[in-house]
C-alpha cells in the first residue's frame, strides 16, 4: 500500500511541474507501480487539477488503490474454460479482423487527407464534389467486405469487456495506448488456451480413438501424429503460467518473459512436430487412398459438433500455425511498449527467441522435402559435359522449367529462320545453374553450367511479338571456363520476370526493398491465403504486409513479407494495395522497430532479466 501510495504522489508531483515531459511523467511514475511501467499509472489518467484531491482525500486514494488488485483464480480459470472458440476459428476471426481494421484506417485517413483539400476549395465545389462522391464512390470503398465471423455462444472477449474490468475503474486511469498494449497481451493468453483446448481435442477425440488405434499400424500412428503429446503437455504448462500472471493483477504487468523462457528452454518440441510434416502430409493422402477404414472413420469423426465443421487436417497443423503466430503476437505487443522500457528489451528477447525456433522448424521441413527433391534430380541427369556433383547438404532447388532458346548466333538472326528458337530446361539451385534439353524418358541432357554467383542478365527493349519477353542470360565462366551468352524467351512477362530475379538476385528492382530503410514503398495485404506452386513464390497468409518489389502487367507482384523478410511471387489478385502513404510509412516504422539491432548492454543483461517481470511485487 505504501509503495502504491508513493506512485500517486510521485504522479501527481510530476504532473505540477512543467518543465517535465508527459513521457518523463511516465517514465517517473512507472519506476514505482509494480506492475505498469507506463501508461497504467494513475497519475496519467488524471489532470493537474485532480491530483492534489487522489492525494489529499484518503476515500479517494483507497478507492483508486482498490482498482489494482488480483483477479480470482475461479473468475480467470472459468473464462479461459468458456472460451467457445477452436484455434483455427480463433485465427481467421482474429486475422480478418486484422484486415478489416487496416481498411478502415486506411480509408478514414485517406478521407481526411481528400477533406483538408477540399476546404481549400470554395462551398460550392464541396457540393459538387460531395454529390459526385455520393453517385461514384472511390473504388477503394467499393472492395468487397469481409463478413467477420459471427457466433453468439463463443467468448471472444477483449480484456476491457472482462467484468472484473469494468467494475474496477481501470479503465479511467490508463492511457488509451496502455489499454492497447493490455489488449496485446490478453489476446496472447486467450488465444493460447483456445489453441489448447483444439491440441486437446485432436488427442482425445482422434488421437486416442479406439477404433482409429485398431486401423492404424503403430508406425503409421507415430508419423500421423507424431510428439503431439509432447507439444500439448508444454502448451499446458505455458498457459498455466500466464493463468498465474493473470490471477496476480488485473492490470498485466508482462507475458514476454514468460514467452522467452519458454521460447529458449522448451518450444524446441514444435521443431521435432514440424519438421515431421513431411512425412505427416504424405502418410495421411496414403492413408485416405489405402485404407476405406481410416477414411470412413475420420470422416465420421469430423462430422462430431465438438470439431465445428472442421478436417481432421486443420487439427493436424496447428503446432506450425501456433509457433508461427505467437511470433506475430509478441510482435503485436512489442509495437505497443514503449521504447527503451524494460517491457521492451523482454519483448525483444522474446521475438528473437521465437524467431529462431520458426527460422528452425521452416529449415526442418525444407530439409526432409529438398533431400528427395535432389535426389530425384540427380537421377534423371545425364551429363555430356563433365560430370557435376547435384547433391549436397548445402544446395537446393530455387526454379526450374523450360524456356526457348534462339538458335544460332546473335549476329545472324532472322524472322526466315525456319525455327528461331529451341526448347531448353534450366535447373537453377541456390550455388549453381544446370542447363539441359529434354531427352525421351523424362530424362534430362546436360550441356553447361556455372555458379550462380556468375550469372548476369539483361532484359531486351521491345523489339515486336516475335522477340517479346526475351532476355539475355551470360555465363561468365562456364562448364568450359567460357564465358557463354543465350538468349532466352519465356511464355509470358511474369515468367520472364521471375527468371530473371531467381538468376540474378543482387540486380535492382523497380521498386526498394525493406532493407533500405525508405520510410514508404508501394505495400500490399494479404486477403486470400496462397499456397506456393513453385520454389520461387511466396506462401502468403491473411493480414501478412508486403512491400512491392517488382510488378508485372499479367498480375504477379515480387514482394517482400515486412514480418520476416521473405522474399517471393505471388498472384496480386491475392492481396490488395495500401493506399495512404501514412499507414505505409507506419507498418515500415513498426517493422524497424521490432527487427532493430540488439543492444549490447541489453544482450548482456538479458539473462539477469528474463524472469523479471514475474519477481514484481
Amino acid at each position: 500500500m505504501e509503495l502504491l501510495a508513493a506512485a500517486f504522489s510521485a504522479a501527481c508531483a510530476v504532473d505540477h511541474d512543467s518543465s517535465t515531459s508527459e513521457s518523463d511523467t511516465r517514465d517517473s511514475a512507472a519506476g514505482h507501480l509494480p506492475g505498469s511501467e507506463s501508461s497504467s499509472t494513475p497519475g496519467n489518467g488524471t489532470t493537474p487539477e485532480e491530483c492534489p484531491a487522489l492525494t489529499d482525500s484518503p476515500t479517494t486514494l483507497t478507492e483508486a488503490l482498490q482498482m489494482i488488485h488480483p483477479i480470482p483464480a475461479d473468475s480467470w480459470r472459468n473464462l479461459i474454460e468458456q472460451i467457445g472458440l477452436l484455434y483455427q476459428e480463433y485465427r481467421d476471426k482474429s486475422t480478418l479482423q486484422e484486415i478489416e481494421t487496416r481498411r478502415q484506417q486506411d480509408a478514414e485517413i485517406q478521407g481526411n487527407s481528400d477533406g483538408s483539400q477540399v476546404g481549400e476549395d470554395t462551398a460550392e465545389e464541396e457540393e459538387e464534389e460531395e454529390e459526385e462522391e455520393l453517385a461514384s464512390p472511390p473504388e477503394r470503398r467499393a472492395l468487397p467486405q469481409i463478413c467477420l465471423l459471427s457466433n453468439p455462444h463463443s467468448r471472444f472477449n477483449l480484456w476491457q469487456d472482462l467484468p472484473e474490468i469494468q467494475s474496477s475503474g481501470v479503465l479511467d486511469i490508463l492511457q488509451p495506448e496502455e489499454i492497447k498494449l493490455q489488449e496485446a497481451m490478453f489476446e496472447l493468453v486467450t488465444s493460447e488456451a483456445s489453441y489448447y483446448k483444439s491440441l486437446n481435442l485432436l488427442v482425445s477425440h482422434f488421437m486416442e480413438n479406439e477404433r482409429l488405434k485398431k486401423i492404424l499400424h503403430p508406425s503409421e500412428a507415430h508419423i500421423l501424429f507424431s510428439n503431439v503429446l509432447d507439444v500439448m503437455a508444454v502448451s499446458e504448462r505455458f498457459l498455466l503460467e500466464l493463468e498465474h500472471r493473470m490471477e496476480e493483477n488485473i492490470v498485466i504487468s508482462d507475458v514476454c518473459d514468460i514467452v522467452y523462457c519458454y521460447a529458449a528452454e522448451h518450444f524446441s518440441v514444435y521443431i521435432t512436430y514440424v519438421s515431421n510434416q513431411t512425412y505427416q502430409e504424405r502418410t495421411y493422402k496414403q492413408l485416405l487412398q489405402e485404407k476405406a477404414a481410416f477414411r470412413e472413420l475420420i470422416a465420421q469423426l469430423e462430422l462430431d459438433p465438438k470439431c465445428k465443421g472442421l478436417p481432421f487436417s486443420s487439427f493436424l497443423i496447428l503446432p506450425f500455425q501456433r509457433i508461427t503466430r505467437l511470433k506475430l503476437l509478441v510482435q503485436n505487443i512489442l509495437k505497443r511498449v514503449e521504447e527503451r522500457s524494460e517491457r521492451e528489451g523482454t519483448a525483444l528477447d522474446a521475438h528473437k527467441e521465437l524467431e529462431m525456433v520458426v527460422k528452425a522448424c521452416n529449415e526442418g521441413v525444407r530439409k526432409m522435402s529438398r533431400t528427395e527433391q535432389m535426389i530425384s534430380i540427380q537421377k534423371k541427369m545425364e551429363f555430356k559435359i563433365k560430370s557435376v556433383p547435384i547433391i549436397s547438404h548445402s544446395r537446393w532447388l530455387l526454379k526450374q522449367g523450360e524456356l526457348q532458346q534462339m538458335s544460332g548466333p546473335k549476329t545472324s538472326r532472322t524472322l526466315r529462320t525456319k525455327k528461331l528458337f529451341r526448347e531448353i530446361y534450366l535447373f537453377l539451385f541456390n550455388d549453381l545453374l544446370v542447363i539441359c534439353r529434354q531427352i525421351p524418358g523424362d530424362k534430362y541432357q546436360v550441356f553447361d553450367s556455372a555458379p550462380r554467383g556468375l550469372l548476369r542478365v539483361e532484359e531486351l527493349e521491345d523489339q515486336g511479338q516475335t522477340l517479346a519477353n526475351v532476355f539475355i542470360l551470360r555465363l561468365l565462366e562456364n562448364a568450359d571456363d567460357r564465358e557463354a551468352t543465350y538468349m532466352l524467351k519465356a511464355s509470358s512477362q511474369s515468367e520472364m520476370k521471375r527468371w530473371m530475379t531467381s538468376l540474378a538476385p543482387n540486380r535492382r528492382t523497380k521498386f526498394v526493398s525493406f532493407t533500405s530503410r525508405l520510410l514508404d514503398c508501394p505495400q500490399v495485404q494479404c486477403v486470400h491465403p496462397y499456397v506456393a506452386q513453385q520454389p520461387d513464390e511466396l506462401t502468403l497468409e491473411l493480414a501478412d504486409i508486403l512491400n512491392i518489389l517488382e510488378k508485372t502487367e499479367d498480375g504477379w507482384i515480387f514482394g517482400e513479407r515486412l514480418h520476416d523478410q521473405e522474399r517471393g511471387w505471388f498472384p496480386s489478385s491475392m492481396t490488395e494495395e495500401i493506399l495512404n502513404p501514412k499507414i505505409r510509412s507506419q507498418n515500415l516504422k513498426e517493422c524497424f522497430r521490432v527487427h532493430k539491432m540488439e543492444d549490447p548492454q541489453r544482450s548482456q543483461n538479458k539473462d539477469r532479466r528474463k524472469l523479471g517481470s514475474r519477481n514484481r511485487q
